[in-house]
């Protein structure tokens, strides 16, 4: 119900997904006359959708106190109930970042020694997929909690990818030792004296796509700075060169030949198909799609969620945590 675009875009991307994903079942929780109104404009059967009547929204400048205080019956507090009680398997959300976070801790266990639950997402790489973590749960970290982020998302990159010791590096300003705040220093002083991390060092922003590590750590403020800068570069690019094509007919007769070649680029640059910050450290799988989703982002996110869910991912990444 929330985000930029609420139903307009969460609605035909959930139909979208139940036509493309095998065996996936969806329940939508909102205001019921207003997912059904929306069905009936775009032509969506709503009978392929369990849908569950929810009347309060959790606005997307509400604090998360309030959120946790007041919006009990809100559809975000209801469907991580659902998930509490294993009535679903995953929730997917484009509202309130904070008011996710917040209630996501409050409902559901954590893992065992997991202090904060982060953010996590791939990047596109020249050689693969890079997870990056935290991407916006965590505004103010302490060195041993970064520690745990570097911990989680080398637990993912082992049960998604099978690499046994994922390469970590830590995101700063430089490579160099006194590059950095006081907090990315004494957070590089224990990811190399922990024996359970393959630790590579720095890693400046320009490496974010050179898949030159497996895992890239900061705080949840660069993170999401670093992510949204990353997105807006993207779409960028792809509205130049998509007005540089049409402002001559020798732009639109050489765009009819590398529109090939421009599509695959715009697909490997587009935010869209990443779409999707799992918050891992939790016992169910609970993912952040962008406030402002289109409904081929938000088709992404759900699609992460359904991944995550069929591996089970939370007790794998808990298995692997013990392990190590």
């Amino acid at each position: 119900m929330s985000g930029d675009h609420g139903l307009r875009s969460s609605l035909p991307a959930a139909a979208k997904a139940i036509a493309e994903i095998p065996h996936l079942k969806l329940t939508l929780l909102g205001q019921k006359q207003a997912m059904l109104d929306e069905c009936q404009r775009r032509a969506i059967d709503p009978s392929q959708f369990t849908l569950v009547d929810v009347p309060d929204v959790i606005g997307m400048d509400e604090s998360p106190a309030v959120a946790l205080r007041k919006k009990q019956d809100s559809s975000m507090y209801k469907a991580i109930e659902l998930l509490r009680d294993g009535q679903v398997e995953g929730v997917v959300s484009a509202g309130n970042t904070g008011a996710l976070v917040a209630l996501s801790r409050f409902l559901l266990e954590r893992s065992p020694g997991i202090r904060r639950p982060a953010m996590c997402a791939p990047l596109p790489g020249d050689g693969g997929d890079t997870y990056m973590l935290d991407l916006g749960a965590n505004v103010d970290c302490k060195a041993e909690e970064l520690v745990q982020f570097a911990e989680m998302g080398s637990a993912l990159v082992t049960c998604l990818k099978g690499i046994e010791a994922p390469r970590v590096a830590l995101l700063n300003i430089g490579e160099e030792a006194s590059k950095g705040t006081e907090l990315v220093r004494q957070t590089a002083e224990l990811l190399a004296a922990e024996p359970s991390l393959n630790y590579i060092g720095f890693i400046e922003g320009f490496d974010l796509f050179t898949h030159k590590a497996d895992v890239i750590v900061c705080d949840g403020f660069v993170g999401n700075i670093a992510l949204k800068v990353c997105e807006g570069t993207a779409s960028y690019i792809s509205r130049q060169l998509k007005g540089r094509f049409r402002r001559s007919w020798y732009g639109l007769i050489s765009g009819l030949f590398v529109q090939p070649l421009l599509k695959n680029f715009k697909d490997d640059i587009n935010p869209d198909e990443y779409n999707g910050a799992a918050l891992l450290g939790l016992s169910g799988v609970v993912v952040k799609s962008h406030g402002g989703s289109s409904k081929k982002s938000f088709y992404s996110a759900i699609r992460h969620a359904a991944k995550a869910a069929e591996q089970d991912l939370p007790r794998r990444i808990a298995q692997q945590l013990t392990l190590t």
